[in-house]
């Protein structure tokens, strides 16, 4: 590496994080970035231990655009609403990023944030320490279950081989027998894709915020 040849961090995580975007977390390796930079893999050790430390960063680079509302007087369950959202405002630019989150939210200091906030909320609602902790849980895994399992999203990067994927899983479900299954049959598209991506994370959001008020002390809110 040329002397003069200085690394920045955060153009180093941007690097990954457009080939997990591109092409999934299975392509991001230190030597791939290291390339992308034209220089050596030793030179990304000076920020990163390891393809564990990179990913580490990919995944606090999520957690660090999540728009975190300060607290006002507003319902608890409001402000919930607004951490939610912009939860998954964070991290639907990036799908293939995301399972990352399932075991890193409490490594960072970001991640810590979310969960904090959530906590809090979740504490102002009524409910115990144990309840909080397993509606936080459960609420932050299921927003990032929702954006990998959002219809029509299949991991395939290349559009025009995405819409064929598409159109034979919808044309063999059109194909069952309408007498057997009747409701698979009319649900044909909406199963296969995302006719609304805004409704689809609506609803999901919605999911979690009645379940979390009809808990505990919360019920009666």
């Amino acid at each position: 590496m040329p002397a003069q040849k200085r690394l920045n961090r955060d153009e180093l995580v941007a690097t990954a994080m457009s080939v997990v975007d591109a092409e999934g977390l299975e392509a991001v390796t230190v030597r791939r970035v290291a390339q992308r930079h034209d220089v050596t893999p030793m030179a990304l050790y000076r920020h990163f231990d390891d393809k564990d430390g990179l990913l580490d960063a990919v995944a606090e680079r999520i957690l660090d655009d999540v728009r975190l509302p300060p607290a006002d007087d507003r319902p608890w369950h409001v402000q919930m609403d607004d951490l939610l959202t912009g939860f998954l405002a964070a991290m639907r630019p990036h799908p293939n990023a995301t399972p990352l989150l399932f075991d890193r939210m409490l490594t960072g200091e970001s991640g810590l944030a979310v969960t904090e906030r959530t906590l809090a909320l979740l504490a102002e609602a009524g409910m115990s320490v144990e309840e909080g902790a397993e509606h936080a849980c459960k609420a932050l895994n299921f927003l990032v279950t929702l954006v990998l399992t959002e219809p029509g999203r299949d991991g395939d990067t290349d559009p025009a081989a995405r819409d064929e994927a598409l159109r034979a899983k919808r044309a063999r479900l059109l194909t069952l027998d309408p007498a057997r299954y009747p409701h698979v049959v009319a649900a044909a598209e909406p199963l296969t894709d995302c006719p609304s991506a805004e409704a689809y994370y609506r609803r999901g959001v919605e999911s979690i915020l009645t379940g979390m008020r009809g808990t505990g002390a919360s019920a009666a809110v």
